[in-house]
């Protein structure tokens, strides 16, 4: 249970909070369980923290320090997080239904079984963040930081990455169904066996990524850079490449019925083994191409 003194001057504001913290030298914030709900807490000191099971729904907290904070399983339901300072957090399984975390710094905080829907991470830094198993879905990742960031096995289906920075992210075996990525950068990003149907990649950067056995049948690619991309064994039935780059690009043993390579760049890329019935490669670039029977096309 939260500490009662504390939790009676936080609930007097952010001033007497202050005050009261430089006054009694508090070793500790206890404020496990606590009932937050609704409270102005805007650019509150909270380093530190154990808001664990704490309930923050509604909770005005932008430009908090929760640096360090512990807000395991907390509930952040409708709670206004926008340039918050959570380096380090521990988020695991909280909740984070129609959260606002705008330009807040979440580098290095630990989001895993987070349970979220239409939550905003526009702008955000996530780089180096761990979000492994979380659900959600139709999150707002609009041109936040995700560099290194894991997300493998999260739900993300519809979610926007749209000019974010996923450079060398891990998605693998993550739910990522109608999501967009429109102009991100997902260099040498490792997307191992992700579902990516009917997904929108237009001008996105797949250079040297990782797409083994990737799901990304019927997935919009037009004008995207997969040089030197793996796509060995990936499902890319109805897929549109309609004018990517794909020099260098292996696609062994690829589901490639009904794609639409239309003046895409295949140089050198590798289709041995590939299935290409109905595929389209109406002035597409074969120049040194391995066809699927290996032979080379020149």
């Amino acid at each position: 249970m939260a500490n009662i003194e504390q939790l009676t001057k936080l609930k007097q504001g952010t001033s007497s909070w202050i005050n009261w913290l430089e006054r009694s030298h508090q070793p500790t914030i206890d404020l496990i369980n606590a009932d937050l709900r609704g409270m102005n807490l805007a650019e509150i000191y909270l380093v530190k923290a154990n808001l664990t099971g704490a309930d923050l729904t509604n909770t005005l907290l932008c430009k908090a320090n929760l640096t360090g904070a512990n807000l395991e399983a907390a509930e952040l339901i409708d709670a206004n997080l926008q340039q918050a300072n959570l380096t380090g957090a521990n988020l695991q399984s909280a909740y984070l239904i129609d959260t606002d975390l705008e330009q807040a710094n979440l580098i290095g905080s630990d989001l895993r079984f987070v349970r979220a829907r239409c939550a905003n991470f526009r702008l955000t830094n996530l780089i180096g963040t761990s979000i492994r198993q979380a659900q959600l879905r139709q999150a707002n990742f609009t041109e936040a930081k995700l560099n290194r960031a894991n997300l493998s096995e999260t739900i993300l289906a519809q979610a926007s990455f749209d000019r974010a920075d996923l450079s060398g992210a891990n998605f693998m075996e993550a739910e990522l169904q109608s999501a967009s990525f429109y102009q991100a950068n997902l260099y040498r990003v490792s997307a191992i066996a992700t579902h990516l149907s009917h997904s929108y990649l237009f001008a996105s950067n797949f250079l040297e990524a990782n797409l083994t056995r990737c799901d990304l049948r019927w997935a919009n690619l037009s004008y995207s850079n997969l040089q030197n991309a793996n796509l060995l064994q990936a499902k890319l039935r109805g897929t549109n490449f309609t004018k990517a780059n794909l020099i260098g690009a292996n696609l062994q043993g690829a589901n490639l019925r009904g794609a639409n390579f239309t003046k895409a760049n295949l140089c050198r890329a590798n289709l041995k083994g590939a299935d290409i019935e109905d595929t389209i490669f109406d002035k597409a670039i074969l120049t040194k191409t391995t066809m699927p029977d290996g032979t080379v096309h020149y």
